[in-house]
Protein backbone atom coordinates (compact mmCIF):
# COMPACT_ATOMS: atom_id res chain seq x y z
CA UNK A 1 0.00 0.00 0.00
CA UNK A 2 3.09 1.97 0.95
CA UNK A 3 4.53 1.34 -2.20
CA UNK A 4 1.49 2.51 -4.63
CA UNK A 5 1.19 5.90 -2.82
CA UNK A 6 4.67 6.25 -3.06
CA UNK A 7 5.06 5.69 -7.16
CA UNK A 8 1.48 7.87 -6.92
CA UNK A 9 2.99 10.56 -4.83
CA UNK A 10 6.63 10.16 -7.63
CA UNK A 11 4.11 11.00 -10.74
CA UNK A 12 1.77 13.86 -9.36
CA UNK A 13 5.16 15.41 -8.68
CA UNK A 14 5.86 15.22 -12.10
CA UNK A 15 2.70 15.66 -13.72
CA UNK A 16 2.69 18.99 -11.63
CA UNK A 17 5.99 19.94 -13.07
CA UNK A 18 4.16 19.63 -16.58
CA UNK A 19 1.02 21.43 -16.05
CA UNK A 20 3.22 24.29 -14.83
CA UNK A 21 4.74 24.52 -17.91
CA UNK A 22 1.46 24.45 -19.35
CA UNK A 23 0.38 27.26 -17.56
CA UNK A 24 3.75 29.06 -18.48
CA UNK A 25 3.00 28.30 -22.42
CA UNK A 26 -0.04 30.48 -22.20
CA UNK A 27 1.61 33.18 -19.75
CA UNK A 28 3.98 34.01 -21.72
CA UNK A 29 2.15 33.66 -25.17
CA UNK A 30 4.40 31.01 -26.84
CA UNK A 31 1.45 28.44 -27.19
CA UNK A 32 -1.29 26.42 -26.22
CA UNK A 33 -1.44 25.37 -22.53
CA UNK A 34 0.37 22.02 -22.86
CA UNK A 35 3.71 20.91 -20.98
CA UNK A 36 5.95 17.58 -20.84
CA UNK A 37 8.66 16.90 -18.37
CA UNK A 38 11.65 14.26 -19.25
CA UNK A 39 13.21 12.60 -16.07
CA UNK A 40 15.77 9.98 -15.89
CA UNK A 41 16.43 8.47 -12.79
CA UNK A 42 13.75 10.44 -11.28
CA UNK A 43 15.64 13.70 -12.09
CA UNK A 44 13.99 16.03 -14.20
CA UNK A 45 16.37 16.15 -17.35
CA UNK A 46 14.04 19.11 -18.99
CA UNK A 47 10.84 20.85 -18.43
CA UNK A 48 9.10 22.39 -21.75
CA UNK A 49 6.04 23.81 -22.91
CA UNK A 50 4.12 24.18 -26.22
CA UNK A 51 6.59 26.43 -28.62
CA UNK A 52 4.43 26.66 -31.28
CA UNK A 53 3.78 30.42 -31.26
CA UNK A 54 6.73 31.57 -30.38
CA UNK A 55 8.41 29.27 -32.38
CA UNK A 56 6.23 29.97 -35.27
CA UNK A 57 6.48 26.10 -36.05
CA UNK A 58 3.29 23.98 -36.05
CA UNK A 59 5.63 20.99 -34.71
CA UNK A 60 6.79 22.90 -31.51
CA UNK A 61 4.62 21.07 -29.50
CA UNK A 62 5.52 20.13 -25.84
CA UNK A 63 6.44 16.86 -25.84
CA UNK A 64 8.61 17.48 -29.22
CA UNK A 65 10.25 20.60 -27.87
CA UNK A 66 11.17 18.33 -24.36
CA UNK A 67 11.98 15.36 -26.49
CA UNK A 68 13.96 17.35 -28.23
CA UNK A 69 16.04 19.28 -25.80
CA UNK A 70 16.68 16.33 -24.09
CA UNK A 71 18.24 14.61 -26.55
CA UNK A 72 20.83 17.56 -27.13
CA UNK A 73 21.30 17.83 -23.29
CA UNK A 74 21.72 13.63 -23.12
CA UNK A 75 23.69 14.08 -26.26
CA UNK A 76 21.98 10.40 -27.87
CA UNK A 77 18.93 10.12 -29.18
CA UNK A 78 18.36 7.16 -27.73
CA UNK A 79 16.12 7.84 -24.20
CA UNK A 80 14.82 4.70 -23.60
CA UNK A 81 16.13 5.01 -19.91
CA UNK A 82 13.45 8.21 -19.60
CA UNK A 83 10.21 8.69 -18.81
CA UNK A 84 7.76 11.63 -19.98
CA UNK A 85 5.52 13.36 -18.09
CA UNK A 86 2.37 15.29 -19.80
CA UNK A 87 -0.36 17.33 -19.08
CA UNK A 88 -2.21 16.03 -22.22
CA UNK A 89 -2.31 12.97 -23.76
CA UNK A 90 -0.42 13.19 -26.27
CA UNK A 91 -1.32 13.64 -29.87
CA UNK A 92 -0.14 11.30 -32.61
CA UNK A 93 2.42 13.26 -33.57
CA UNK A 94 3.80 13.64 -30.12
CA UNK A 95 2.63 9.96 -29.45
CA UNK A 96 5.40 8.94 -32.60
CA UNK A 97 7.80 11.23 -30.94
CA UNK A 98 7.55 9.66 -28.01
CA UNK A 99 7.80 6.04 -29.14
CA UNK A 100 10.86 7.21 -31.88
CA UNK A 101 12.72 8.60 -29.77
CA UNK A 102 11.86 5.46 -27.22
CA UNK A 103 11.02 6.72 -24.35
CA UNK A 104 10.45 3.94 -21.50
CA UNK A 105 7.16 5.44 -20.08
CA UNK A 106 4.59 8.24 -20.72
CA UNK A 107 2.14 9.35 -17.59
CA UNK A 108 -0.21 11.64 -18.98
CA UNK A 109 -3.14 14.35 -16.92
CA UNK A 110 -5.61 15.50 -19.45
CA UNK A 111 -7.38 13.24 -22.15
CA UNK A 112 -7.04 14.05 -25.62
CA UNK A 113 -11.51 14.64 -25.24
CA UNK A 114 -10.40 17.80 -22.80
CA UNK A 115 -8.04 19.07 -25.25
CA UNK A 116 -10.68 18.20 -28.25
CA UNK A 117 -13.44 19.90 -26.06
CA UNK A 118 -11.59 23.42 -25.77
CA UNK A 119 -10.67 23.45 -29.75
CA UNK A 120 -6.94 22.05 -29.31
CA UNK A 121 -4.99 19.80 -31.67
CA UNK A 122 -6.26 16.72 -32.81
CA UNK A 123 -8.53 18.90 -35.62
CA UNK A 124 -9.16 17.42 -38.62
CA UNK A 125 -6.87 18.82 -42.21
CA UNK A 126 -8.22 18.93 -45.52
CA UNK A 127 -5.62 16.78 -46.27
CA UNK A 128 -5.32 14.29 -48.88
CA UNK A 129 -2.43 11.78 -49.08
CA UNK A 130 -1.32 9.80 -51.89
CA UNK A 131 1.54 7.47 -52.70
CA UNK A 132 2.87 8.77 -56.41
CA UNK A 133 2.73 6.22 -59.23
CA UNK A 134 5.45 4.91 -61.38
CA UNK A 135 9.37 6.39 -61.82
CA UNK A 136 8.97 8.14 -58.19
CA UNK A 137 7.84 5.19 -56.50
CA UNK A 138 10.17 3.14 -57.94
CA UNK A 139 13.28 6.40 -57.35
CA UNK A 140 11.99 6.13 -53.74
CA UNK A 141 12.23 2.67 -53.08
CA UNK A 142 15.41 2.27 -54.96
CA UNK A 143 16.68 4.78 -52.17
CA UNK A 144 15.80 3.06 -48.94
CA UNK A 145 17.54 -0.03 -51.01
CA UNK A 146 20.86 1.74 -52.06
CA UNK A 147 21.05 3.05 -48.10
CA UNK A 148 19.80 0.21 -46.02
CA UNK A 149 24.02 -0.56 -44.91
CA UNK A 150 25.05 2.77 -45.27
CA UNK A 151 24.00 4.64 -41.55
CA UNK A 152 22.81 2.94 -38.39
CA UNK A 153 19.97 2.44 -36.81
CA UNK A 154 19.79 3.86 -33.16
Amino acid sequence: MEEAKAAQDREHKFLSIAVEEAYRAVDRGHGRPFGAVVVRNDQVVVSCHNMVVKNTDATAHAEVTAIREACKKLGKIDLSDCEMYASCEPCPMCFGAVRLSRIKRLVYGATAETAIAMGSCYQNANLEIKRVDGNGALLAEQLLENTKGKFQMY
